[in-house]
């Protein structure tokens, strides 16, 4: 199946419906039973037209990421100067059911290969949740990533992430880490992937409840 390259403006009417139409990386580790933050079934039950998605663009967080995003691709564009970076806003990709709005897309100059860039802005406050890094990134960001390579069809992608760390003293100590994915390494992820995207989107377009699938969190 090609893929569509379509213009939409990001959170306008037109954007929130064209969700509606498809699975986006940020639905992909819900899907999964991955998210600490949304079931599989309130996915389906936006994608049918049973709950209206959570505005949280008000949140503080949200509101940091958003704004630290440009600048952190610009950095990454100043760190690897190998890659061309564009970022476009406007610009979605689309596969069948599953579609791909990216932070940043990277063509390697001396291969003309091409890549995307993903940007996490996260805050931690223990020891223990920074382990959750430590030569990997955590498993809800990684199925989006396995999502844009399964959408998209390029060949490799970063991940940038800036931690910012408060300890007791709540003085706040930041940490950048960047994580490169090569698509060939990523086969058997990618086709599990999307045999249960497969399967997800499967239910939504029968209007069928899936079974409930829980996050590691609340597992026994």
């Amino acid at each position: 199946m090609a893929l569509e390259k379509i213009k939409l403006i990001h959170g306008s009417p037109e954007w929130l419906a064209f969700r509606r139409m498809g699975i986006g990386g940020s639905d992909a580790a819900a899907i999964l039973g991955l998210s600490p933050f949304k079931s599989n079934i309130e996915v389906w039950e936006e994608k049918v037209g049973l709950r209206e998605p959570e505005d949280i663009s008000d949140k503080p967080q949200v509101q940091y990421g958003t704004r630290a995003e440009d600048m952190l691709v610009k950095l990454f564009a100043l760190d690897y100067p190998q890659y061309k970076v564009r970022q476009d806003k406007q610009t979605v990709y689309r596969r069948g059911f599953m579609f791909a709005s990216l932070d940043g897309e990277l063509t390697e100059i001396e291969t003309k290969a091409r890549g995307f860039i993903e940007i996490k802005t996260t805050e931690i406050h223990s020891a223990a949740a920074l382990q959750k890094w430590d030569g990997h990134v955590p498993e809800y960001y990684y199925a989006q990533v396995l999502h844009y390579f399964v959408t998209l069809g390029w060949t490799f992608a970063w991940l940038k992430v800036q931690i910012k760390q408060t300890g007791r003293n709540e003085q706040a100590e930041f940490i950048t880490r960047h994580y490169p994915f090569l698509r060939r390494a990523l086969m058997e992820d990618m086709k599990f992937l999307y045999t249960r995207e497969k399967e997800f989107w499967g239910y939504v377009e029968r209007k069928q409840r899936p079974p409930l699938i829980l996050p590691p969190i609340y597992k026994e």
